[in-house]
């Protein structure tokens, strides 16, 4: 485990009347990135219908746009550069202590372009999520696209799972795919997946966020049922989902 200094160990967070009152009150969510961040706008945009608050952004890369887009929705945005940071342990050690600070339930990984040591993702295990642009298990790591499409693939998605120290390899949540046009170039491919994204990952995250969808051993569950290793499925033509709302 890392050896987290807590800070402002003695201060309780007082809970807001407005928050007190409310019979289930939205879970705080941290997000991390490393650029554009329009996976963290699709987060905003639709926090008002799910039961998640988004209450710090941090990025490795300062000037990222997406420390923009939280400070425009009022949400702290820090910097944390990596680059000043003698290893991966120092920076992921005080990573660690910055999210912590914003006593989260869920971090949530958005464009986030660093690998996570493994001390960060067992100090955060079961609360700790990524989307990544494939159908896992299939092309981990980057270039998903390009790769798709050299291997002729009829299919292309993208998937939410669980962070494990073993890289895009976690329980996976929710799934969603599409059926590759014979015109599709990496760029219309990236942008017709980019679509199910902003879909899906405010909906997994509500669905963590209250419980439904939980980590348990290598499996994830919901509503206290194991999910097929490849998640619950989706498709681009019909990405609603009723019974998981």
């Amino acid at each position: 485990m890392i050896p987290i200094r807590v800070l402002l160990s003695s201060t309780k967070r007082i809970t807001p009347l407005n928050e007190a009152s409310a019979v289930s009150p939205k879970k705080r969510v941290v997000v991390l990135l490393s650029g554009n961040g329009s996976n963290l706008q699709a987060l905003l945009d639709q926090e008002p219908d799910y039961q998640y608050k988004i209450v710090g952004v941090i990025s490795n890369l300062p000037g990222a746009f997406g420390l923009e887009r939280a400070r425009q929705h009022k949400v702290t945005a820090m910097e944390l550069d990596h680059n000043v940071f003698s290893s991966r342990t120092a920076f992921d050690q005080r990573l660690a202590v910055e999210v912590d600070l914003f006593e989260p339930d869920l971090v949530v990984l958005a464009g986030y372009m660093r690998i996570l040591s493994p001390e960060f993702v067992e100090h955060f295990i079961g609360r700790l999520i990524n989307i990544h642009p494939s159908l896992l298990p299939n092309y981990k790591g980057l270039g998903t696209y390009r790769r798709a499409l050299a291997d002729n693939k009829p299919k292309h998605g993208c998937t939410v799972h669980f962070v494990t120290p073993e890289l895009d390899s976690g329980a996976q949540i929710l799934q969603a795919s599409l059926d590759i046009r014979p015109d599709d170039d990496e760029e219309s491919l990236r942008r017709r997946v980019q679509i199910m994204e902003h879909r899906i990952y405010p909906l997994a995250v509500h669905l963590v966020s209250t419980g439904r969808v939980q980590l348990r051993g290598n499996g994830a569950l919901l509503d206290n049922q194991l999910l097929d290793p490849l998640g619950y499925q989706l498709r681009e033509d019909a990405l609603d989902a009723p019974e998981l709302q």
